[in-house]
């Protein structure tokens, strides 16, 4: 409780302190800016955090886009996509996406980064990973199905392709409105993040 507490406040502290570290915030330094950034269709900026529960740094920057996610702007959309990079990250992500097809990602995203993370269970397999969300309600034989359905192949296919277009090298990375990546494991992302959500606002001609 204390852990989670210390968390929320130095999110808060994070975000109040941004309007005296946005001008510090630097281009090549603090973000990345794509050469051929994606056109983003109608008036909502998204932002995309792209994860690996295998991976320790994703899971330290867990709790800060958490605690971001909470208060969204009425024009902000973000999404958690989970990378598909290599075979092994294939395996969780069709987990992800099963389990949100299923209603389960709720329950289950942040419980899994900690039994991986936390408890070091090793959860890499579709037999494994589908044990495992069994254990948290989850029928075994529609997430077998759904594991390697259409709907999860398509989501696994668009996360593939997203990471090549956004020219992702590994995780995490939280990608805003289509041309900034941001790379990092602590407050700092969030902040960066809420930055370059207002510049993008500005660049499309908003307040």
């Amino acid at each position: 409780m204390k852990k989670l507490a210390m968390t929320a406040i130095a999110a808060a502290i994070g975000l109040t302190s941004l309007s005296t570290q946005a001008a510090d915030f630097v281009a090549g330094q603090d973000y990345k800016v794509l050469a051929n950034p994606e056109k983003i269709e109608g008036n909502k900026i998204i932002v995309r955090e792209f994860f690996w529960y295998g991976c320790p740094h994703c899971y330290k920057l867990e709790p800060y886009m958490a605690q971001w996610s909470k208060k969204l702007p009425a024009d902000v959309v973000f999404m958690q996509t989970p990378a598909a990079m290599n075979p092994v990250w294939e395996q969780n992500a069709r987990g992800f996406y099963a389990a949100q097809l299923l209603g389960y990602q709720g329950k289950t995203h942040q419980a899994m980064f900690d039994a991986i993370q936390k408890d070091r269970q090793k959860l890499f397999d579709q037999a494994s990973i589908g044990q495992w969300y069994a254990s948290k309600g989850v029928d075994i034989n529609k997430f077998n199905n759904m594991y390697n359905s259409f709907a999860v192949n398509t989501r696994i296919a668009r996360s593939k392709d997203a990471a090549q277009r956004f020219q992702l090298s590994g995780v995490p990375a939280v990608v805003v409105d289509g041309k900034y990546v941001v790379e990092g494991e602590d407050g700092k992302v969030p902040q960066v993040v809420n930055y370059l959500i207002n510049k993008a606002r500005a660049e499309r001609g908003g307040k």
